[in-house]
């Protein structure tokens, strides 16, 4: 299978990944809610035990509408699909760590983190949106602490801005462009 047939294939799969943003967009929009009037610790909670659901909810969404959602056993990008997966799990600790000190590092630390994640999303699905996304997403969580080191939901909001936008952008994207994508 040739790269560009496999992120085809990528892209058909998850609708361009644009359902997965979506979800996420949820998440963290719900976890700044949360943490902007009702507490810190219920906001972070919502962040973390949400982000365990975003693959299986995207896939609970796929199969509502009627995609795919599985790539072939021959696939090159399986692999590379699931040990992305596994990058924000093990940061979990770290970013904990980090605004157990500094509670408005928070958000910021995983702004940072999920925006790492997202830089091999370029190559496993051909699409140059998610490098927009990891470095919106790195420069605002590198930005944030500095320049509004009290607002602690800022990050939240913003980093689930910015998922919202990524994601209609690549619905949009998908869409448009049904036998390309």
């Amino acid at each position: 299978m040739q790269i560009e047939d496999a992120q085809r294939e990528v892209r058909q799969a998850y609708m361009g990944g644009s359902v997965g943003q979506l979800v996420s967009a949820g998440i963290w929009l719900g976890s700044a809610a949360l943490a902007t009037w009702g507490s810190r610790t219920v906001g972070m909670i919502a962040l973390i035990v949400g982000g365990m659901f975003i693959f299986p909810l995207t896939r609970l969404v796929l199969a509502m509408l009627k995609s795919p959602a599985a790539m072939s056993r021959d696939n090159p990008f399986n692999a590379l699909a699931m040990q992305v997966a596994f990058t924000v799990p093990v940061a979990i600790p770290l970013v904990l760590a980090a605004s157990h000190g500094q509670a408005g590092w928070f958000y910021p630390g995983f702004m940072i983190v999920v925006g790492g994640h997202y830089l091999p999303f370029v190559t496993l699905y051909g699409l140059r949106q998610f490098a927009v996304l990891a470095v919106a997403l790195i420069a605002g969580g590198w930005l944030l602490p500095t320049v509004a080191p009290q607002a602690f939901a800022l990050g939240g909001w913003i980093g689930g801005g910015l998922l919202l936008a990524v994601g209609v952008w690549l619905l949009a994207t998908h869409l448009a462009a049904p036998a390309r994508t």
